[in-house]
C-alpha cells in the first residue's frame, strides 16, 4: 500500500500543471499572471544534468468566439509565446534559466523549476482592442520544445512519454 501511495505521489510531481491563470487590466491595458507546477521525468532530469539544455515554451491565446461560424473561423485577439531555456552547468554546479538576454543561476533544480512556473505581468493586449460587452476566452499552456531538442533526442520524445512535457490547456473566459 506504501509503494502505491508514493508511486502516486511521485506521478504527481512529473509533468506540467496549471495552478492558475488570469488577466488583469491595469489602466489601458491587459496582462497576464500564470503559475504552473513543473516537475521533470527522471529522464529529462538525468538529460539536463548532463548537460543537455531544455527548452520550454509559454503559449497564450486570446480568441472571440463565434457560434455562428461552429467556432471554427474564431477571431484572434492576440497570441503571446513566451521562451525559456534551462541548463546545467556541472563546473559551478549550477543551474540556470535563461529568457532573452536575461538569466538567472539558481544552486537547486527546483528553485530553478519554481521560478520557470510563475508568470508575472506579462502585457497581452490593449483595453481597445476588446469590444465593450463581448465575451473572449483565453487559453494557456507550457510545453517542453522537443523541436530544440539534438536530433536523436526528437527521435526519442516521438517514441517515449518521458521526452513530452506540456500541460493541458487551461481556458477561461474574459468579459470585457
Amino acid at each position: 500500500m506504501l509503494a502505491l501511495w508514493y508511486g502516486a505521489a511521485l506521478a504527481t510531481t512529473e509533468g506540467i500543471h496549471v495552478k492558475s491563470a488570469e488577466l488583469s487590466l491595469n489602466g489601458d491595458q491587459y496582462y497576464l499572471e500564470a503559475n504552473f507546477e513543473v516537475g521533470l521525468t527522471p529522464t529529462l532530469e538525468d538529460a539536463l544534468n548532463k548537460g543537455l539544455p531544455l527548452h520550454f515554451v509559454v503559449e497564450f491565446a486570446l480568441i472571440h468566439p463565434r457560434w455562428y461560424t461552429a467556432y471554427l473561423w474564431n477571431k484572434s485577439v492576440a497570441e503571446l509565446q513566451q521562451r525559456y531555456r534551462l541548463s546545467y552547468n556541472a563546473l559551478t554546479r549550477q543551474y540556470r534559466l535563461s529568457f532573452g538576454a536575461l538569466h538567472q543561476n539558481f544552486d537547486a533544480l527546483d528553485d530553478a523549476l519554481a521560478l520557470l512556473g510563475r508568470l508575472r505581468r506579462r502585457f497581452v493586449v490593449d483595453a481597445d482592442a476588446l469590444d465593450e460587452g463581448k465575451v473572449y476566452e483565453a487559453a494557456i499552456r507550457m510545453r517542453l520544445d522537443v523541436s530544440q531538442l539534438p536530433k536523436p533526442f526528437q527521435i526519442n520524445a516521438l517514441a517515449s512519454r518521458d521526452w513530452n512535457l506540456s500541460s493541458e490547456w487551461f481556458r477561461w473566459t474574459l468579459k470585457r
